[in-house]
């Protein structure tokens, strides 16, 4: 059985000693973008949303820790973030692609944060649109198929599994969620690519299958949207690690694009 980690992101990076994760940094980035790419090939017509444009390069004062925070909507896709925080010199980075999906379909939106904190952590999830305990259908049909993945990697102890001391994080992982600390080798890092690689191609699949929901459940399915993408950004323990580098204002400022709560373009598949 793999081992547990039950520390705060914030304590395990104040704990560590400073590594230089900036190769790393970059390999990681350079992997997300190119899964961005198999995304938007999936949605052509996204569109950067204006109220990014001034987050698509910062930098805290001083100048160290770096940023970007591309929020991208279109016919299907209601906000794909694809976004970098921290200082690889000193060890912390926090990279993010996120595709919350429009109302037009029900398949789950599809999570992925990687990390340094200088130690190797992962999250890869996908985000349930319903109560799975009543909806044995999305559950049956989006998440069962990573059960059998999900098991095995329980079993592996080259994956420490990071649990997380909110509960509500806890909560909005689901029962097959990737969450773990891992090692920098080159074959863990590889491992986690393989991984993530064949959730987003797996999730595009079932994007490719999904049927249409009707007009009149459009509606109350996008509130809900997002609510739940509104309370994970606003509720992530890792906000004050944000609030550190760059400040509250500014921190506030990234959580809310996160969300879009700033957001200028309209939201697709409601009319």
């Amino acid at each position: 059985m793999a081992e547990e980690v039950l520390k705060s992101v914030e304590d395990i990076f104040h704990e560590a000693d400073d590594v230089d994760t900036t190769v790393l940094f970059d390999k990681m980035w350079g992997y997300l973008t190119e899964l961005r790419g198999r995304i938007e090939t999936r949605f052509p017509d996204l569109t950067l949303d204006p109220s990014c444009d001034d987050l698509l390069d910062y930098e805290a004062p001083g100048g160290a820790a770096k940023g970007t925070l591309q929020t991208w909507s279109g016919p299907g896709m209601d906000w794909l973030v694809h976004s970098h925080l921290g200082d690889p010199v000193k060890g912390f980075t926090n990279l993010h692609l996120t595709a919350w999906l429009g109302p037009e379909i029900a398949v789950p939106h599809l999570g992925i944060a990687w990390g340094t904190l200088p130690d190797l952590w992962f999250y890869v999830d996908l985000q349930p649109r319903s109560d799975l305990l009543v909806n044995t259908h999305e559950l049956d049909t989006y998440f069962e198929p990573f059960n059998q993945r999900f098991l095995e990697l329980r079993e592996d102890d080259r994956f420490k599994t990071f649990v997380s001391r909110a509960l509500y994080v806890r909560q909005a992982v689901s029962e097959v969620g990737l969450a773990y600390v891992i090692d920098r080798s080159e074959d863990m890092i590889d491992t986690m690519f393989e991984l993530t690689g064949e959730t987003v191609d797996l999730w595009l699949q079932f994007v490719d299958d999904a049927p249409e929901v009707p007009m009149d459940q459009r509606e109350a399915l996008a509130e809900r949207d997002l609510a739940v993408r509104r309370t994970v950004a606003e509720r992530d323990p890792a906000n004050v690690l944000g609030v550190e580098f760059y400040g509250q204002e500014f921190t506030d400022r990234l959580v809310r694009q996160l969300w879009g709560g700033d957001r200028a373009l309209p939201r697709p598949g409601l009319h």
